[in-house]
This record gives structure tokens, sequence and C-alpha cells, in this order.
């Protein structure tokens, strides 16, 4: 029985004494959307606590989006922390949306951002929480109907069967085409499964249920899916894909948080899309092509929400911002304007190839800070294997350039574990930092407090990029690279951190496991797992207890290579980019075989402007 919409507050407020953190449950946040009448209610939750999802840009347009629709009202909710979540239960309270402090339950849609493969365990807590019947196929008529979006859907199929519907691609447009489409189907009275069957025909809309699961020898051993007989659901679902990015609004976050969230700036998207190719990047496959927004409106708009929000700082977001055919204009158009305002402009990540003496200056023009920058790979043959197009002598230019700029720190983010990495290519990782740290002392002298911090994550082979059908490494190789990593790195200067080798390995495990994969989630949920991305919670003990009770090993499934040929778990969802495209890229990888950016030089042939009628819309021609 759907939960009534009503008001909570009452039973939560006597709880807040009783918490960490009380104000993550605080609603009436400076720039909220407070009138929320409907009639038509959505809700857009994320698998997270509130300090970690509210800075989320995806959910923030979306909010924005469908609060502007006549006769539509968009609430947000956040997973409560494990005391919070426990009182709750202990005193029956469910899983309340943040403006109304209504029951998520009682909302007509309910939408959940999938981060990341991590946040599975988090997805069920959020269902359990909040009442709604676990899997999509035993759910009541009048139950929300669950979407899942973002960036983690291009493998879902581990969380699948908890879903109605899954959003490929991009949200803004077709997000709302849903809302409107189950309004409509509600009102003229369709059961559960025809809404279904209608929101199959929206573009870029995956309905898990529409489809079966076969396994043959022409797969893994998770099978593929295919369209249910007569569901005239499609073979395979296309991603939605916003052509022009400068059409949509560009000030996305207006809501003032009432305490410190992780990324607590004001960011606008100048971007989406990349083209650079690199090959274990999957975001670089399925955001293509690349859509440029003009630097005129980016200005604007930045000077718009930092007035409506106070921040102090501003993060120019993308895959990689200074590809921006207008970064350098852009840059100094804004710290001309912000200069006496003690904004800080700043840039997630800077490309080691594109950042020049001009794009240090304009970045640290108001404040300086430490820079970023992702060689991924300690030697030049192993950026080649993943197609960085990135050379030694990029690396100690851009180093020059950001110390002669007045900079002291500098973070590099590296992988290790990736297809045909030696001893050598790892040893490699600490020697690039080192010598960043030599020109840094050759710049600012030999005394200078010159520091550099290298950040080494496990390469997780994702679905739909060129190393798809690979295997991860073994734990204990992990931990041998992870120390001769440590044992080849004495310059006290470099500060050497590492992504631990037991959650990687769940996130491949996720990764790679089709539809089967939900009864391991689910399974491990039960035992006690949840908010697995964070360190002090992760439970490696209880996954493997959750994967005995299956009869399968966590290694094993990660570990597994796949047959170029195979049909995958995924094949039946797609960003664009061709199966022979990511094929074709496997085997230049193999050889140590470049490929080139598409936005400078002439087509790749990955197929997504083909296969969704877009192209690269760039505003200026790029360096």
């Amino acid at each position: 029985m759907r939960l009534s919409r009503k008001d909570w507050f009452s039973h939560i407020e006597p709880l807040l004494g009783m918490v960490e953190r009380p104000s993550r449950y605080l609603d009436h946040e400076w720039g909220a959307v407070e009138e929320q009448d409907g009639p038509f209610h959505a809700c857009l939750a994320y698998a997270d606590v509130y300090e970690v999802g509210q800075p989320n840009l995806g959910l923030s347009i979306l909010y924005n989006e469908l609060n502007a629709q006549d006769g539509f009202s968009c609430e947000r909710a956040y997973l409560p922390w494990i005391d919070m979540a426990a009182l709750m239960r202990e005193r029956n309270i469910p899983l309340l949306s943040l403006e109304s402090s209504s029951p998520v339950a009682s909302f007509d849609l309910l939408g959940i951002t999938l981060a990341h493969e991590l946040v599975c365990t988090n997805v069920v807590e959020l269902l359990d929480l909040a009442g709604i019947t676990l899997f999509a196929e035993d759910r009541d008529e009048d139950e929300p109907i669950v979407i899942a979006g973002g960036p983690s859907v291009w493998n879902c199929e581990p969380v699948a069967p908890l879903f109605d519907a899954v959003l490929l691609g991009d949200g803004e447009r077709a997000f709302v085409a849903m809302a409107h489409c189950v309004r409509d189907a509600r009102a003229e009275g369709l059961a559960r499964k025809d809404i279904l069957l209608r929101l199959a025909q929206l573009d870029g809309v995956y309905v898990p249920s529409l489809y079966e699961i076969v396994v043959d020898q022409s797969s893994t051993r998770w099978g593929y899916a295919v369209p249910k007989p007569g569901t005239g659901a499609p073979d395979v679902v296309h991603k939605h894909c916003i052509a022009d990015l400068a059409e949509t609004e560009p000030v996305a976050q207006r809501i003032v948080p009432y305490l410190g969230v992780v990324q607590d700036r004001f960011a606008i998207e100048v971007l989406r899309g990349c083209a650079r190719g690199c090959r274990f990047c999957q975001a670089g496959m399925t955001y293509r092509p690349v859509r440029e927004r003009p630097a005129e409106q980016i200005v604007e708009a930045v000077e718009e929400g930092l007035s409506a929000s106070g921040f102090d700082e501003c993060s120019l977001s993308s895959l990689s911002t200074t590809d921006h055919s207008q970064c350098a204009k852009m840059l100094v158009a804004l710290n001309e304007r912000l200069y006496d305002q003690g904004v800080r402009v700043s840039i997630p990540s800077q490309r080691l190839d594109s950042f020049g003496v001009n794009m240090a200056a304009a970045v640290g023009a108001s404040r300086k800070a430490g820079l970023t920058f992702a060689p991924e790979a300690g030697t030049q043959r192993m950026r080649n294997v993943i197609n960085k197009n990135v050379t030694e002598e990029d690396i100690e230019t851009a180093a020059r350039n950001a110390f002669s700029n007045g900079y002291r720190r500098m973070k590099l983010y590296f992988m290790m574990g990736l297809p045909t990495e030696t001893d050598e290519d790892v040893v490699g990782i600490p020697h690039t930092a080192e010598r960043v740290v030599q020109i840094g002392r050759e710049v600012c002298g030999p005394r200078s407090k010159v520091s550099v911090s290298i950040s080494v994550a496990v390469f997780v082979p994702k679905s739909h990029t060129p190393f798809q059908w690979v295997g991860q490494l073994p734990l204990e190789e992990v931990r041998r690279r992870q120390q001769l990593l440590l044992d080849t790195a004495p310059d006290p200067a470099v500060r050497i951190s590492y992504h631990g080798a037991d959650t990687s390995l769940i996130e491949g495990v996720l990764s790679k496991m089709g539809r089967k994969g939900c009864e391991l989630v689910v399974r491990a949920w039960k035992l006690g797992c949840r908010f697995d991305a964070w360190t002090d919670q992760f439970r490696f003990d209880l996954w493997n207890e959750a994967a005995t009770q299956m009869g399968i090993d966590l290694e094993d499934v990660a570990c597994e290579t796949f047959d170029p040929n195979a049909r995958l778990p995924w094949d039946h969802t797609s960003p664009g980019v061709s199966k022979g495209y990511l094929q074709r890229e496997w085997r230049r990888a193999i050889d140590g075989i470049t490929t080139s950016d598409c936005t400078r030089e002439s087509c790749t042939g990955c197929g997504v402007c083909p296969a969704l009628g877009v192209s690269n819309a760039i505003v200026e021609e790029r360096a």
C-alpha cells in the first residue's frame, strides 16, 4: 500500500540531537524550491549522505528542470547515515524527502543516481528504508515508478531487477519526458506493466523487465539480454543525447547547504564529452560527442551563480576543461571580473599537453593552490597502450610552467594494473613524480618547499571501453605492486596514496557481472554491507561471505577475461560507440599504437555521430 503524502518532520525532529551531523536532515535551505504542490510528485534520491550527494551537478540539473514544469514538483532525498537509519527503523519512520518531509514511497516517481559501482548496496538500503518493494517485478500498482540514471548505468545489470526503468545518457529532457509519460499514463488509468511498455518507447529508456537473459556458447557465463517476445522493446537501447549544450540552462546549483559538503563550491559544466580516447576511461566513451558551452555564456552564468549562492570558489567542470577551445579566453575574463571579490577559479584536473604558461597564469590569477594532473602511467610505453597521448616532454613542460607561475604543490593521478603493465612501468610512477620534484627545485630553488603527491588507483576494466574484455589483477599481485611502488620512492617530497585492493576488487566484480550480480548485492546488504565507498565501513569479509553463499569466487569473477567476440551482459545498452571500434582500439593498445583526438584531427570512426545523429560542437578551432 502506497504511503500518503504528509509532513513527517515532527517524527524526525526529536532524533536530531541523537545523531551525528543533524543538519544533514534539515530542510528549507536557501535556494531550494519551497512550493511543492504538484499534483505530480517526483523525488530525486542520491544513495549516499547529504554532504556527498548535495553537490551532485546531475541531480541539480534534473531538480531544476522538473520543477520548471507546470503541475510537477520535484524534491530530494539522501541516504541517512547509519545512526539515523537505525533510529528511523526503531521508530518505524520511513525515508523522507528533504523539502516536505514526505515519505519517499508516497511519490509518483523516484529517480536514483547510480554514481559508481560501490553504491549498489546503498540503493538496496535506500529502497528498504523507504518501504518500497525491493524488486520491480513485485511492486504494487500504486508504488512509485523507480528509475535509475547517472554515470554508472552502462552495466546496470547487477542492480537492474531493482528498477522499473533505466535512463541512458543525458537526462535534462529525457527525465522530463519520462515524468510526463508516467503522469499521463496514470491519468489514463494504465496498469504498471503498460506504463513500463510506454516508457520503453522513449529515447534512451531501458526497461529491464522487458528483457530475458540468455546464456549460450556465444556469451560469457553471465549471459546477455534479449527483448521478450511481444514487448516491442528494442534489441539495443541507445542513449539519449543533447546535441547542443548551449541550449541547456548553465546555472544548475542554486541551493546553499547548511553544512560543509564535498566539493563545497559553485560548479558549472563548461563542456560535455571527451574525444581524447583514453582506452581505460568509460566516461570518455559514454559521454561522446564533445559539446562545448560558449565562453560568454559560462562567464555570465558564473557571475549569476556566485551571486545567488555566495560561494567564494567556482569550479569549471568537465571531463577535460583545458580542452575547451575558449578555455584561456574564459579564464582571463573570469579573473578580470572576479579579481576584487576574492573568488578562486579552479579546474578539477589539467591536461598535461594543453596546459601552457598562459593557462597556468590564468588559473592562478586570484589565489594560488595546488595543481592536479593525470599522467595515468609512469612510462611512455604504457601511456601509448592506454592512448594517453602525453609525452615525457609534456609532463616536464607542464611542471615547469606551473612552478614558474608560483605553484609549490602538485598532485598526480596514476593507475596500476593496466593491460601489459610490467614492474618497470610501476617503478616509472614514483620516478615521474621525483622528476617533477626535481624540476620544482630547479625552478624555485633547492631549498624551496616543493611537494608532489601521487594517487594510484587500481585499474578496473569497465563496460563500453576497449579494455572491457580484460581481467583485473589478482589481489596479491596488486599488493605486491603497491609495495614495489612504496619501495622505489625514497624522496620525502613525494607523498604516495593508493586505493584499497579489496574495494577495487568489488568494483571490478560489479563492473563485470550480469543480472546474477543482483543476488550478490542483496546478499551482501543483508549481511550488513552499506556505504562500501567509505573506507571505515567497507566489509570485504561480508562480500566474501555473500559470494560463498552463491558458490562463486570474487577474485575469479573480477580477474576473468572475455573473448572479444563474446556477447556481453551490457551489449543491449549503447552509448553509440560501436563494438567494432572498441575491438580495433583493443588491438591497437596491444600493439602500442595511439589514436588521435577527432576534435583536432579527422574522424576516428567510433560510430557515435551516425548512431545518434549528433556531432562534435566546438565553439572555436582547438589548438
